[in-house]
């Protein structure tokens, strides 16, 4: 999840008889959707020895002030491990994998019967995910082809806030409505949801 600290376990396996060495070459970089690299934020090495049938478990752990300030509003991370196994004539094997952080921060409550030309009032609930507070905060909501730009107080550290929406539905039928959240530290952080509206 965005602004947490991301822990992944990488799983070694000797399916050989023989004892085996290993060294593993790790790297992780914040990319674009296209795959290009952004920025790297980790880069280890270790060592480690196999014995027969043995498998192994490696805790990797990236903390959020190592790739906070280098994620784009892709909110993609690449990881990669370069596995040798030494004395081998050079036998390598690549894994990669690409993680996509998952915002949790915008929650949009919808009354349960929402009919046209009747005022209701929705409930927007967000948050600061982040160790460190947020200023400049902004919400600007899209519906029924409006937009409306709320500036929002300052958020603590990991706080949840809320505010209340008023509209009037016009036609009766589906109706979506969006919303987009940005501070100082992050930006764009969406939430939709689709509203039926039931005729008077």
């Amino acid at each position: 999840v965005f602004g947490k600290d991301i822990n992944l376990i990488l799983v070694l396996n000797n399916l050989s008889s023989d004892r085996k060495s290993i060294r593993v070459d790790m790297s992780a970089s914040t990319i674009l959707y296209t795959r290009r690299a952004v920025a790297e934020i980790l880069k280890a090495a270790t060592a480690v020895e196999l014995g027969p049938k043995q498998g192994k478990h490696i805790r990797v752990k990236i903390p959020y002030t190592h790739y906070g300030k280098y994620l784009t509003t892709d909110k993609r991370i690449q990881v990669t491990a370069l596995c040798e196994v030494l004395r081998s004539q050079g036998l390598k094997l690549l894994v990669e994998k690409t993680i996509i952080l998952e915002d949790t921060n915008i929650i949009i409550k919808v009354p349960r019967r929402v009919v046209v030309n009747r005022a209701v009032s929705l409930e927007i609930s967000y948050a600061n995910p982040l160790p460190e507070p947020v200023s400049r905060c902004v919400l600007l909501v899209t519906l029924m082809n409006q937009q409306v730009k709320i500036n929002l107080a300052r958020l603590a550290p990991r706080e949840r806030s809320k505010i209340y929406f008023e509209f009037t539905p016009r036609r009766a039928g589906p109706l979506q409505l969006q919303v987009d959240f940005s501070c100082d530290k992050f930006s764009h952080v969406k939430g939709f949801v689709t509203i039926a509206v039931a005729p008077a």
